[in-house]
């Protein structure tokens, strides 16, 4: 819940419920949603607070994870968005994109959770089916993460060939499928699975082992190994 109060502007506000002023104070854990929007926000409306906006703006694109999925021109038809206030959210939401994936290189997969939490943050919001590798060495370090496909709003086709071709190139001892599902609801297709236990087979005819298949979700994902597909009961 957010702590201000309507219909009043951020300079009316208690200094403690300003958002710059929480941020420091706090630290930016501490701030709702709303109020991180307003501070990239900087200014309102002649009628609307940056907090109000920044409100108003959530509501009408649908959360946050919508928000991510708007381009830089379909922001400008937000009320209260224009050019500038649409390049400063779109550079923080690709920053937060980024920073997800930079620890990708020196991230070591023990479990499923590993994997799903190394893509969770990059995958959860794109508006596709993607179909990603990651690439492991012989203890399990990422040594690269690689796009295989793009797909529809409900599937991607995937190849093995395409799958194992960086796996092989990079001398990838083990690989670990993800791909995400943009309805936000990870559980796997009959496709998925079927999918699963084509790429499990062709991995050990190449000498490639599949360690899982993670399907990614809204905040959430489903390790087909944990689940028993393709590998066996």
């Amino acid at each position: 819940m957010d702590r201000v109060q309507y219909g009043l502007t951020i300079k009316e506000l208690p200094p403690e419920e300003r958002p710059r002023e929480r941020l420091a104070l706090c630290g930016a854990q501490a701030l709702a949603t709303t109020e991180l929007v307003a501070i990239l926000l900087e200014t309102g409306s002649a009628r609307r607070s940056a907090l109000d906006l920044a409100r108003g703006l959530l509501a009408e694109a649908g959360g946050l994870r919508c928000l991510a999925e708007q381009g830089y021109h379909e922001l400008q038809r937000l009320p209260g968005i224009g050019p500038a206030k649409a390049a400063k959210l779109k550079a923080a939401l690709e920053l937060g994109r980024r920073l997800a994936g930079s620890s990708a290189s020196r991230a070591r997969i023990s479990c499923p959770s590993d994997a799903g939490q190394l893509l969770m943050e990059e995958m959860r919001y794109l508006d596709r089916e993607h179909f990603r590798v990651i690439l492991l060495n012989t203890k399990n370090h990422v040594i690269g993460v690689e796009q295989v496909s793009v797909g529809s709003l409900a599937s991607s086709v995937v190849h093995p060939r395409e799958v194992f071709k960086g796996a092989l190139a990079r001398s990838a001892a083990a690989v670990i499928l993800v791909h995400n599902h943009p309805s936000g609801d990870p559980a796997p297709s009959r496709e998925d699975l079927d999918v699963t236990g084509r790429l499990v087979e062709a991995g050990r005819l190449l000498g490639v082992e599949v360690l899982d298949h993670i399907v990614i979700g809204d905040n959430a994902f489903v390790s087909l190994r944990e689940k028993g597909h393709g590998w066996g009961a």
